[in-house]
Formats: C-alpha cells, structure tokens, sequence
C-alpha cells in the first residue's frame, strides 16, 4: 500500500456511533461502514444512499477513513485517492447492525 502525505492525521480513535450516525438519525440503511480515523465519525460507504462518509471528509476535511463493518483493517486517503497502511485496527463497539 501507498503511503500518503496525510498518515500523520490518523489517531486511535473510538467510534462515536454502532452504525452510521446520519443514517440512524434518520432511520435509513446503509451498505457498508467507514469509519474517520481522525475523529471517530461512522458514516456510511458511497455504495450506500447517504454516502456520509464522503460528505463527512467534505465537510470537515479529515482525510482519512478504516473499512468498519466488522472493522477490516484496510485505510483509504480522500485526498491522494490511495489506500493506506493504518498503524493499528479500530476494534468494534458492542455489535454493529446490519441494513444491507
């Protein structure tokens, strides 16, 4: 994997939401979950209606996300469209629903 200009944005961070946290505002489904490394956001993946996770790095500029549903270790830069190496793997909170 690629290392990208922004690996020094990733923290361990604990995951504010069991699922993406627009979509269960909302009561809508997701397909997959993506989880900020910088702050913790859940947001959904752009397979999915909302696509939160992608308006959640356009909001906020946080650049780097983990796939998290169960966590899969893998990480992903919006800004430099690479997959990154992630220096730890998110571990779950509690069990996450699944609405696909």
């Amino acid at each position: 994997m690629t290392r990208c200009s922004h690996q020094n944005s990733v923290r361990s961070v604990k995951p504010k939401t069991m699922g993406c946290e627009e979509c269960l505002a909302i009561g809508q489904s997701w397909v997959h979950l993506r989880l900020c490394r910088e702050c913790g956001h859940v947001g959904c993946c752009d397979q999915s209606v909302g696509k939160h996770a992608t308006a959640h790095f356009r909001s906020t500029g946080h650049p780097i996300i983990e796939g998290y549903d169960p966590p899969e270790g893998w990480g992903w830069c919006y800004v430099d469209e690479t997959m990154i190496d992630l220096p730890d793997q998110t571990p779950q909170v509690g069990p996450i629903p699944q609405f696909y």
